[in-house]
């Protein structure tokens, strides 16, 4: 595919080509970096049986989440939230969980924030159907607050089955609570972000990048993004 020149990648991504002396340190948003999240509501924490979907293929996949109740989100749900793209695409992305727009479409990222990865993946040259997505839970919490860990423990085989059936060259993970399930840390997202990390026994590069929905709130940090998205292209490209 054609690769866009520098400031084609900048529009594409809504930065300004240029540099604000009074732009504040990172520091100052690290502690906003969260995706739309809130206080937990006191949901059920339960203890989840394991299940083994290592043999399912993308059909079965999809049908076994589109039926799952293992855990309380499944009675507030309007619709799970599987994953859409290329099934056999060279990227990964995986966010945190479904909003709203989400929950009611059946997609992954739509709404502002939806509109914003879309100008992302286009800046390195990507469609959205090229890659493929997904989030770490398939069912919105409510309130769009963080997940649980019984809600991660109740989904993680089906993104680990996932993650098997794309077999993806890179994994973008995409915010604070993505990163944190999936490399299993807790330290903040601006001190995971800028460096190539490694998922699983096929260590497969991952690249850490904020949120669109933070980045929305903290366009200034825009700049730091696109350096993110140039290294996962260079980790795609086995550089």
């Amino acid at each position: 595919m054609g690769i866009p020149a520098h400031g084609e990648y900048l529009q594409a991504m809504g930065i300004q080509q240029w540099v604000s002396r009074d732009r504040p340190p990172a520091d100052a948003f690290e502690v906003q970096a969260t995706e739309e999240g809130g206080a937990t509501d006191g949901a059920a924490v339960l203890q989840p049986t394991a299940i083994d979907v290592s043999m399912l293929d993308w059909a079965a996949l999809e049908a076994r989440v589109s039926a799952c109740e293992r855990c309380a989100l499944h009675a507030t749900r309007q619709r799970t939230v599987f994953g859409s793209g290329d099934r056999s695409a060279d990227w990964l992305i995986i966010g945190e969980a479904p909003g709203a727009d989400e929950d009611l479409q059946g997609e992954p990222f739509v709404g502002r924030a939806g509109m914003l990865l879309t100008a992302m993946l286009q800046a390195v040259g990507y469609r959205r159907d090229q890659v493929y997505i997904t989030n770490i839970l398939k069912c919105r919490p409510p309130r769009n607050r963080d997940p649980l860990a019984d809600e991660v423990s109740c989904c993680r085989a089906y993104l680990e089955r996932q993650i098997e059936l794309v077999n993806p060259r890179l994994i973008l993970a995409v915010g604070r609570i993505a990163a944190h399930n999936l490399l299993g840390t807790e330290t903040a997202i601006g001190k995971l972000r800028g460096t190539v990390h490694h998922y699983g026994k096929d260590r497969i590069p991952l690249v850490v990048v904020y949120h669109p929905a933070y980045l929305l709130r903290s366009p200034l940090e825009k700049r730091k993004a696109w350096e993110d998205l140039k290294l996962a292209r260079q980790a795609a490209a086995g550089g």
